[in-house]
């Protein structure tokens, strides 16, 4: 027996030194609601919660910017019902002009100057009609594509086996070659099979430049006589310039491609791109129309004359159209926002509940292991009370 080295006290002190250790690491995930307060305690399960974190984050303020842009969507179509209720009293008006049997000219006159008022009041919710400061219905807002036009395919395309266009997105990978579907297509044809070659041939590069321009790239043919013109248009914030092969811009005749010229160029127009997720490149474009009364082509009627009224009736008849189209069109966008909301909630509660079972503490099994190592320390710290006072039985040998 020994009095300089207490073995026996050591060791039950250093054993309820870790306890004391583990029953402090059990107090405070229980306390916090964490099993990760520190990097110590899970680094690798650090890492994913915390990237989790940040994308659940970013749902959560996608789910907003929706929501704004639905916002925005009524907004615009509540200015556009009254435009739409202004259109059919215009033509109203103009209908009643054109009962000349029964109204005399004082009668259109008063007609006529109602539709004047009309017609400037239409212009000035066009101009008027703003979401924070962005106006809506002037023309000025969401994405003004640029064209490739003058195309005359005769009818027909033909793309021959290996032929290729590049499409270089500013600010994205570079130039990307398009590997063209082989075969003689009509112009509408042609048009869907060039806007899958490009879509995809973008989306192959996985950057996200070349992703958010793929995402908005159409192209599309209008038939012109006995030829027609394909439209290229692009949603992205980013000018897309297409060329041959080569590098050349298309020219006509280049390649068996047809007068196929320019540069998409790249969107115009404040607003109109909504970040609808947690990640780069992952957004949706809302371009509205200007609905002014010249643009809608019903600033300069005249419903003096029986021609005039006639003209007036038929003028009205297409702007209430184009103003349905565009109220359809703005429907359709809510009901996509609506959509996309509930996919993001969907998404944040499943990335939640994923970065849930990393980082957070599990309260039933914690409080089973703070249980235990409660015990301990209560039992550790009487055996060290007795390792102490062993020693003290020494002292019956010395009398």
């Amino acid at each position: 027996m020994r009095i300089n080295q207490n073995v026996m006290a050591n060791n039950a002190s250093r054993n309820l030194s870790n306890t004391n250790v583990m029953l402090g690491k059990s107090l405070e995930k229980l306390s916090s609601g964490f099993r990760i307060n520190r990097a110590a305690d899970d680094a690798a399960g650090l890492v994913v919660s915390q990237g989790l974190r940040a994308q659940v984050s970013g749902l959560k303020q996608a789910t907003r910017n929706a929501q704004d842009g639905i916002s925005v969507v009524q907004t615009a179509e509540g200015a556009l019902n009254e435009v739409h209720t202004m259109l059919t009293r215009m033509r109203d008006l103009s209908v009643q002009a054109a009962n000349t049997g029964g109204n005399d000219l004082a009668s259109r006159t008063a007609a006529q100057a109602e539709i004047n008022q009309l017609s400037t009041e239409i212009t000035r919710v066009s101009v008027d009609t703003k979401f924070g400061g962005v106006a809506l219905l002037n023309g000025s807002y969401g994405a003004t594509a640029g064209k490739l036009s003058s195309f005359d395919p005769n009818g027909s395309l033909t793309f021959g086996a290996g032929n290729t266009i590049n499409v270089n997105v500013t600010g994205g990978s570079g130039a990307v070659s398009v590997s063209l579907q082989a075969g003689t297509f009509t112009g509408s044809n042609a048009a869907a099979s060039l806007q899958d070659s490009v879509k995809a041939a973008l989306l192959a590069t996985g950057n996200a430049v070349d992703k958010a321009a793929a995402d908005n790239f159409t192209a599309s043919f209008d038939a012109v006589g006995a030829g027609g013109a394909f439209t290229f248009s692009n949603g992205s914030t980013a000018a897309i310039a297409v060329t041959d092969g080569t590098g050349t811009p298309l020219l006509a005749g280049t390649n068996g491609l047809g007068n196929l010229v320019g540069t998409v160029a790249a969107a115009t127009g404040s607003g109109g791109n909504f970040q609808i997720g947690a990640n780069s490149g992952q957004t949706v474009s809302l371009a509205i129309g200007n609905s002014s009364a010249a643009t809608l082509g019903v600033s300069a009627l005249s419903v003096l004359t029986d021609a005039g009224a006639a003209l007036a009736i038929t003028a009205l008849d297409t702007a209430i159209s184009t103003v349905s189209t565009t109220r359809g069109n703005l429907g359709a966008m809510q009901n996509r926002f609506e959509s996309m909301i509930n996919n993001l909630q969907v998404t944040t509660e499943n990335i939640s509940a994923s970065e849930s079972r990393i980082r957070d503490t599990d309260m039933a099994q914690e409080m089973v292991s703070f249980t235990k190592n409660q015990v301990l320390m209560q039992a550790g710290t009487a055996m060290l009370s007795q390792a102490n006072q062993i020693p003290q039985s020494i002292l019956s040998l010395l009398r």
